[in-house]
């Protein structure tokens, strides 16, 4: 028995070819240096967020919008990778939970100032 689920599974592995896939076979000048941080797939199967990090905040909107137009191609270069019966789409979305950490991390500090504890 796996120790995880199987979407869990099937997530992590599409993380990393759909990160190779992009970074080598991607030839869309607007995506620029991107990381795919993880892939969340439905139990189904059926349907994967895509989560993704952008080197250069202010390109965010762009590069999801040309890798959206470019899901095709990348499902496309995974049905060749993967031995897997279906499929899943792909939905492209930002990864805000690093900004949201860092928020965690100035209220912590904000917090330690304002009871003058040392950190």
């Amino acid at each position: 028995m796996h120790p995880y689920k199987r979407s869990k599974r099937v997530g992590d592995l599409l993380r990393e070819e759909i990160a190779d896939i992009i970074m080598r076979r991607v030839k869309d000048p607007r995506v620029g240096f991107v990381t795919v941080t993880s892939v969340k797939v439905t139990d189904d199967l059926r349907m994967a967020r895509v989560y993704i990090t952008v080197l250069h905040k202010e390109e965010t909107t762009e590069t999801l919008s040309a890798l959206a137009s470019a899901s095709g191609f990348i499902r496309a270069e995974l049905a060749k990778r993967l031995r897997i019966k279906i499929l899943p789409k792909l939905e492209f979305h930002e990864d805000e939970s690093i900004e949201y950490g860092e928020r965690i991390d100035q209220l912590i500090k904000k917090v330690k100032e304002e009871s003058g504890e040392d950190t």
